[in-house]
């Protein structure tokens, strides 16, 4: 099974921020990442007037888009209650990676470092540390027992991050 390592917090904290630092930092060290995104707003990659949005909106259940640089999947879900993140990870091809990123999906039971930013209106005190929870990224110092890393330092994320797959 490949590692997934969600980075979760409240919204504004700055999840996507840090993975836009951490992903380059992790492939300069040799780390293959995958990542998987979870969003709660009504989502389309493809762009009304190309040929793969109109024959998608004539009714195809799965389109493939596909060029030399990359290719991508797009299934209608209309009939799904909620996103299955293990049915979501099996779509990927994990001979390519050594981990699997995911943003979000907070609620689901895997590893997940979260993140804490003083002043994004929410208090130390509101963080849920279960036992997926390896650890948190915090701009202030907290009291807690998992370790804590500085989430203005992408190094030292890395490290845990790096250590943490070779396990």
């Amino acid at each position: 099974m490949i590692p997934l390592l969600a980075i979760a917090a409240w919204s504004g904290t700055g999840k996507t921020t840090l993975l836009k630092k951490l992903i380059p930092e992790l492939c300069a060290r040799g780390i293959r990442p995958g990542l998987i995104k979870h969003t709660h707003h009504d989502m389309d990659v493809d762009k009304p007037g190309k040929d793969s949005y109109e024959l998608r909106k004539a009714g195809a259940a799965q389109t493939l888009v596909a060029s030399q640089q990359r290719w991508a999947l797009m299934v209608e879900t209309p009939e799904e209650p909620e996103l299955d993140l293990a049915y979501l990870v099996s779509r990927m091809d994990v001979s390519t990676l050594d981990m699997v990123l995911i943003e979000g999906f907070k609620h689901e039971p895997v590893a997940k470092i979260l993140l804490f930013r003083e002043g994004c209106g929410h208090r130390a005190e509101e963080l849920v540390i279960d036992e997926h929870v390896v650890a948190v990224a915090s701009d202030v110092p907290l009291t807690i027992d998992v370790p804590l890393l500085d989430i203005n330092d992408i190094q030292k994320i890395a490290n845990f991050v790096t250590q943490w797959v070779g396990r």
